[in-house]
């Protein structure tokens, strides 16, 4: 009887190893900061990019608290949507889209005033690397779930 509980410990302990191996660790869990954290880690690391003076870094500054105060009002309108279940039409999502697009050229204008030629080059070669990133990330995450 004791080799029989003994026989069966073993084989519960093997197999729970054995799905531990098969799972995928846990990404780490992201800092939580606030929009001025984050604006301010953001400038710091535009800043060390791409060699920004004290007056582009103020511009620059006041351009990143104007993103996100429109990006904080765009998750709350989001949230509101969510909690009253309502899904958008198609042609709330195309404006949306196309909302996103203005707001996204808008910036880049911006951006092109308060940078030289070649920081804006960089800039954009930059901006260009954290697309392609998602895009990767992206196809990752689908075909994990699928």
């Amino acid at each position: 009887m004791k080799k029989l509980f003994i026989a069966a410990l073993l084989f519960v302990g093997i197999a729970s190893f054995a799905q531990e191996a098969d799972q995928k660790p846990a990404r780490e869990p992201r800092e939580k900061l606030t929009p001025e954290q984050r604006n301010e880690k953001q400038l710091k690391k535009i800043t060390s990019e791409l060699n920004l003076d004290a007056k582009q870094q103020a511009e620059v500054k006041l351009l990143l608290a104007e993103r996100s105060a429109k990006a904080e009002k765009l998750r709350e309108e989001r949230k509101d949507r969510k909690d009253s279940n309502t899904k958008p039409t198609a042609a709330e999502r195309e404006a949306f889209k196309n909302e996103l697009k203005v707001e996204k050229d808008a910036n880049d204008a911006k951006m092109k005033a308060i940078l030289n030629a070649d920081q804006y080059k960089k800039w954009t070669a930059i901006q260009e690397e954290k697309r392609e990133k998602a895009k990767e990330k992206m196809k990752e995450y689908k075909q994990e779930n699928n």
